[in-house]
């Protein structure tokens, strides 16, 4: 029986790139404190799906995503929430939050998401931004509720920003 070969993942750097050198990994930005959220719009509910760093998410798997929302008239509306945590002296807290818009239809199995907009987003969140702002009432405030109950201190040590954005 012939061994498949294991495919070559990303490497995510932990901790301090820089730790003990300045060499590689100097300036990287680490994906440690990055967890991709996701919003079901329809159920009113969140939950994490770390499957969603690479675009296989339980929501994500196989669909066949086309940037043209024509193409998928009977979606189902979905927000990818890309939750960035960092530290101050008070504390972790919800440092960068950005929504991805994506609409799923599981029965013909076709999606619409924007990928350069997931990532660039995603590059958004680690570079601590709050961008929530084009996201429905509904799930701002099916997010905030997530947020909240996942750690209130992290929620009561977050941005103002953040706070007003989701309509706390």
């Amino acid at each position: 029986m012939e061994q498949k070969k294991k495919p070559i993942g990303f490497n995510i750097i932990k901790s301090d790139p820089t730790a003990g050198h300045g060499g590689f990994g100097t300036g990287v930005l680490s994906l440690d404190n990055v967890s991709p959220v996701i919003i079901d719009v329809d159920a009113g509910e969140a939950f994490v799906d770390v499957g969603a760093m690479h675009a296989r998410s339980a929501v994500e798997k196989g669909i066949k995503f086309t940037p043209n929302r024509d193409e998928v008239p009977n979606g189902k509306p979905y927000w990818l929430v890309w939750v960035t945590i960092d530290r101050n002296e008070e504390g972790p807290y919800y440092a960068g939050v950005t929504a991805c818009e994506m609409t799923v239809d599981r029965e013909a199995r076709r999606g619409y998401k924007l990928l350069p907009d997931h990532v660039n987003k995603l590059d958004k969140s680690l570079k601590r931004r709050i961008i929530v702002d084009h996201m429905d009432e509904k799930s701002k405030r099916v997010l905030a509720s997530f947020l909240q109950k996942h750690d209130i201190g992290m929620w009561n040590r977050s941005s103002a920003e953040l706070k007003a954005g989701l309509g706390e």
